[in-house]
């Protein structure tokens, strides 16, 4: 006997509700469970067809339209509903920025408890489109075939792929033509790698018997034009290697910084990789304000670079600095925000688990010409005690953006410990925000809250939240 199926149910003339978790949308079935349902828009009117039930909920697909929501539009690109990267591309631009901003206020709400102010208006992108820096696209000999495909009886020939990871699927790679992600020549890059690859006979990687040469792409692009590409190779084959290489410098003279790695591991992080210079130099160069930042293969930067720069404005006026005060930037990365607020303060203090991010900090702080930044290396939860705060003195204003798991329970203590007059909690989690703000709750009330939007077309959205001392 095989796995005992689940009852496949069909809903008819069910409503979309609300956008839910992670970019599926919610509804109700009749008798009052939720169903969870990918590529609708609240307010369409479909029929649906379960593939999973819960005690408490269903997920399910829409087999049919009825009605179509008014907040609809057509999505721009091909990719759309197959690749899983930007899932609400069918859904209009404010209303995006609607759905982004009632889950920061239900996270801060149901799980925070808290008393809030009004919300300042969510600060959306400009552009809603090629927006990004950074993008990793993999490289595959087992192409992620359509229903179509797999149903017609043509010979596919070149099962070659270069491009995103099927959800779900760590395996399957979907071949993309154009993505709407990073701006040009990001689309013309990984084109012609692909046609060139395939043209020489160049082996794509085979993720299941872990074989073949290339491996993974990454591209990283700057707003001042500078271009960063890396290839990843699974073996050493220097003719093959170079060939790849050396053609991807003709072709695009205007690469600043192309490096390779031979990475012949289980996976395909970079991180404790020995990346390798061939043309160019081994950074870009970001810049902001007139500050530059150099990014390097393994830096960590804000994906959206224009967007990052609102977020670091409303950072800075949330702190409201006046040229006195001392600042610690907790989980400083790579000392961006330390170095943006550097000029308004009389000495930053930057911390940050990563030695890496901190070697860029300071090498920044130094090519800035900013002499009032200090980074240290450590995990917070270790470094931020008291012994800290007698060395580098009593801080006036805290700023944190901590990664998506939030802050350790250790560090909420230190800081309600520390009484800093100000602290400037920056999330990409609200969720896990919520939660810490919860345990600061007895001393610090939440004065100011903005969400910013850094990734449309996704349900992905930062918080900024002023907590002053009661």
């Amino acid at each position: 006997m095989g796995r005992k199926q689940t009852k496949k149910v069909i809903f008819e003339n069910i409503t979309v509700l609300d956008a839910g978790a992670k970019g599926v949308s919610v509804a109700k079935a009749p008798e009052g469970q939720v169903i969870f349902i990918p590529n609708v828009v609240p307010g369409d009117v479909v029929d649906v067809q379960t593939f999973k039930k819960r005690k408490a909920y269903f997920e399910g697909k829409a087999i049919k339209f009825h009605e179509l929501s008014s907040h609809r539009v057509e999505p721009v690109c091909e990719h759309f509903g197959v690749c899983g990267g930007c899932k609400w591309q069918n859904m209009k631009y404010e209303q995006q920025l609607f759905y982004k901003n009632q889950e920061v206020f239900n996270h801060l709400k149901r799980i925070g408890k808290i008393e809030l102010p009004d919300f300042e208006p969510i600060l959306g992108s400009e552009k809603q489109f090629f927006y990004r820096n950074k993008m990793e696209f993999g490289f595959s000999n087992q192409r992620w075939l359509t229903e179509d495909e797999i149903k017609s009886e043509d010979d596919l020939g070149n099962r070659n792929a270069l491009g995103f990871h099927i959800p779900k699927m760590w395996d399957k790679i979907l071949d993309i033509s154009k993505c709407h992600l990073q701006e040009d020549p990001s689309n013309t890059i990984r084109n012609e790698i692909k046609r060139f690859a395939v043209a020489n006979e160049l082996p794509f990687f085979d993720a299941r018997n872990h074989e073949g040469l290339l491996r993974t792409l990454m591209i990283r692009t700057a707003s001042t034009g500078e271009i960063m590409v890396l290839i990843q190779f699974f073996k050493e084959n220097k003719t093959q290697r170079e060939l790849l290489l050396n053609h991807i410098a003709e072709q695009f003279p205007q690469i600043t910084s192309l490096q390779y790695v031979i990475n012949g591991k289980a996976n395909d992080t970079l991180y404790d990789q020995d990346i390798k210079l061939f043309k160019g130099r081994d950074y870009i160069l970001e810049e902001m304000e007139g500050l530059h930042f150099s990014i390097n293969a393994k830096s960590f930067y804000q994906t959206n670079s224009d967007q990052a720069y609102e977020l670091y404005k409303v950072t800075r006026e949330f702190a409201g600095l006046t040229g006195n005060e001392t600042v610690y930037d907790l989980y400083t990365g790579t000392g961006t925000i330390a170095q943006f607020v550097s000029k308004k303060a009389k000495k930053v203090i930057g911390v940050e688990a990563v030695p890496e991010a901190i070697a860029d900090a300071k090498e920044n702080a130094k090519r800035n010409e900013i002499t009032n930044c200090e980074f240290y290396v450590g995990d917070m939860k270790n470094v931020f005690n008291d012994d800290f705060i007698n060395q580098h003195g009593q801080p006036d204003v805290i700023i944190t953006d901590p990664p998506r798991d939030g802050m350790h329970k250790d560090v909420v203590e230190m800081l309600l410990k520390t009484g800093a007059p100000k602290i400037v909690y920056v999330s990409c989690n609200s969720a896990t925000q919520a939660r810490d703000l919860a345990l600061m709750d007895e001393r610090y009330k939440v004065t100011r809250v903005r969400p910013v939007d850094m990734f449309p077309q996704t349900h992905h959205v930062e918080n900024v939240v002023l907590l002053e001392l009661r």
